[in-house]
């Protein structure tokens, strides 16, 4: 294919989408990322769509919304491997709160079965998901319906969410930085999504490596906040995409990395026992944990201190009746 003819392709693509990625730009045109990235250069320099991170978009895109359909076919093998090892952080008997959106509805498929579940949420698509699931309870929010993306939006929405408290929140976006943290380009969403945050103790955000490094309109989440970041396993020479992702991990975030061939839960909808493909990047100092986390530490430790010191000090008998006090304060 001429460049030409490879280059109105693309274009095409991104006009019938409003976002393409370029691992999809390069399947479709039959060639490298690499040679694709050149093409969208060009491109953008003729003024006919914009870079974004990791992919392409319409002139304008970054207040600019693609809909349901076009997101649907956005990277779906990464939505599907991060859904995959997101499953895995939920447990039977769990009250959680799951956003709206194409990556939380794959998630939401893949907790069909959890036993005991109980999921908020303001998305249609994921409660149809959850719709059939004998052991899961479905609360949907009220609201306003916005029907580019399925989700239940505005002001009934976040007054139903008060009051509310859930274990986690799993959230998506349009895009992610280090800087600004989640962020989407809708009003109405971000602020139902901010309500949702609000209800949960920790947070988790599920986003594909094309949306690192990409900042839109309304901020959602910010990076304090995160727990949690579930994504892919960027391309070798996506450089931002590994920065951010530091970024991300030097302000406290725990980053958990998707494999390509994440393992599907088990026959009854809960994950198997195989350890899915994942990389957790190292964290600089541990930032959030649960209530008590840290004191139950801190007097481990001064217990552990005490005993050694009662041995250096004491006989075997003293010894011995010192580790029998330690295990009864334990």
């Amino acid at each position: 294919m001429f460049a030409a003819e490879r280059r109105q392709l693309i274009l095409e693509m991104v006009r019938a989408n409003g976002a393409v990625s370029l691992r999809e730009l390069a399947r479709v045109v039959q060639t490298s990322e690499v040679t694709v990235r050149r093409d969208v250069r060009a491109l953008e320099a003729e003024g006919l769509l914009d870079r974004r991170h990791g992919g392409a978009v319409l002139p304008g895109g970054f207040t600019r919304e693609s809909g349901f359909p076009q997101k649907s076919h956005l990277a779906t093998a990464e939505k599907t491997a991060i859904a995959e090892l997101a499953a895995g952080l939920v447990e039977e008997g769990e009250a959680i709160v799951v956003g709206a959106g194409t990556t939380t509805q794959e998630l939401a498929r893949r907790l069909a079965r959890v036993p005991g579940l109980t999921v908020v949420t303001n998305s249609l698509l994921v409660a149809q998901a959850l719709a059939h699931a004998n052991r899961v309870e479905v609360v949907m929010t009220g609201g306003t319906l916005r029907g580019s993306n399925y989700a239940l939006v505005g002001s009934g929405a976040e007054q139903s969410l008060q009051g509310l408290r859930v274990t986690r929140a799993f959230l998506s976006g349009s895009g992610l930085t280090a800087e600004r943290g989640l962020s989407t380009s809708n009003m109405l969403s971000a602020s139902v999504d901010r309500a949702l945050v609000q209800a949960a103790a920790e947070v988790v955000v599920l986003a594909d490596h094309t949306k690192l490094g990409t900042d839109t309109m309304f901020q959602t989440v910010p990076t304090d906040v995160i727990t949690r970041l579930v994504t892919d396993e960027p391309p070798p020479h996506d450089d931002r995409a590994a920065t951010e992702l530091q970024a991300l991990a030097d302000q406290g975030v725990q980053i958990a990395v998707a494999g390509p061939g994440a393992v599907g839960a088990g026959g009854d909808g809960v994950p198997t026992g195989r350890q899915q493909p994942r990389r957790d990047m190292p964290l600089p100092g541990q930032r959030r944990t649960h209530p008590g986390g840290p004191i139950q530490g801190a007097g481990a430790q001064l217990r552990s201190a005490a005993t050694s010191l009662a041995e250096q000090q004491s006989g075997p008998g003293e010894r011995e009746r010192a580790r029998v006090a330690d295990l009864r304060r334990r």
